[in-house]
């Protein structure tokens, strides 16, 4: 008697579980979600270009507009005070440094992330496009290295630095593209948004050199992002063209490049705050 019992509230138990799931599989109006990646139709289905050629016409068109689009958000970012503040050798070295620590954390998520874009997107235009990006960025993160030596800092300094949260926005952004954008937003977004982010970079390299006394190979990082890569505007039109060949709606990479955008003016203006914490730099002298 008890052994049935026993084997009732098992079987019980059983058809319990199974009704459970059962519910939540009717319930979710995605059963198979993680199975399925996003498709390149955001915003619906929109009308696609079935030749390369027009889409490729597509593609320019549409960043020339999202060029018009942003210039007056990229002369907030070129205007920025920081940037005056260290051409005029009125930062502190403490302040400077925390462009660099910032960048730690930016560029090991922005690693991460173009890694799983070159993954996500198949095509071989984009896996040549992202993945060039994801080799960059580690690249840059031992160049960032280097000039965290340069003023006494070590990867252990970095690790321990708490960034700044509006210092931050851009790398989340760049993750939440990884996840859900297509392709022509991400390509879109990225083309849109280097050169700006290269010429602060270039403005930063020239003053550290010029006016705070540093090597051009100290500042390697920072010419690095300087200096345009050749053929990264071409690669990326290919990228948004097929995007848009699968269905990638205009409107959607029209916002993801000005969403973009914007984070990047956040980065910059984060670094003209006080550092997120303490940096316990020290300029070695040669």
């Amino acid at each position: 008697m008890t052994n049935d019992k026993g084997q009732m509230t098992n079987l019980f138990k059983v058809f319990l579980i199974a009704v459970i799931l059962i519910g939540i599989n009717l319930a979710s109006p995605f059963p198979n979600a993680a199975n399925c990646a996003p498709q390149d139709t955001d915003l619906g289905v929109c009308a696609a270009p079935q030749k390369l050629p027009a889409a490729r016409r597509q593609a320019s068109y549409l960043i020339k507009q999202i060029r018009a689009d942003l210039a007056t958000v990229e002369e907030r970012i070129r205007n920025v005070p920081f940037l005056a503040e260290v051409e005029a050798g009125n930062a502190s070295l403490e302040q400077i440094a925390s462009v660099a620590a910032e960048q730690y954390s930016i560029i090991r998520s922005d690693w991460s992330s173009f890694a799983q874009m070159t993954a996500r997107f198949d095509d071989p235009q984009s896996r040549q496009f992202f993945g060039g990006i994801a080799s960059g960025e580690a690249i840059a993160l031992q160049l960032l290295l280097d000039f965290a030596e340069s003023v006494g800092l070590d990867e252990q300094d970095l690790r321990a630095y708490e960034p700044r949260p509006k210092g931050q926005t851009y790398p989340s952004r760049v993750a939440w593209i990884a996840a859900n954008a297509n392709r022509a937003a991400a390509g879109a977004s990225f083309l849109a948004n280097f050169p700006v982010f290269g010429e602060n970079m270039g403005r930063l390299r020239d003053a550290l050199v010029n006016v705070y006394g540093f090597s051009p190979e100290e500042v390697a990082f920072f010419s690095l992002f300087a200096e345009p890569s050749p053929g990264f505007e071409e690669n990326a039109i290919e990228v948004i063209a097929a995007g848009l060949r699968r269905g990638a709606c205009p409107i959607e990479v029209q916002r993801s490049a000005r969403l973009l955008q914007s984070y990047e003016l956040d980065f910059w203006q984060a670094v003209g705050e006080s550092p997120g914490s303490p940096l316990p730099v020290v300029r070695k002298i040669h």
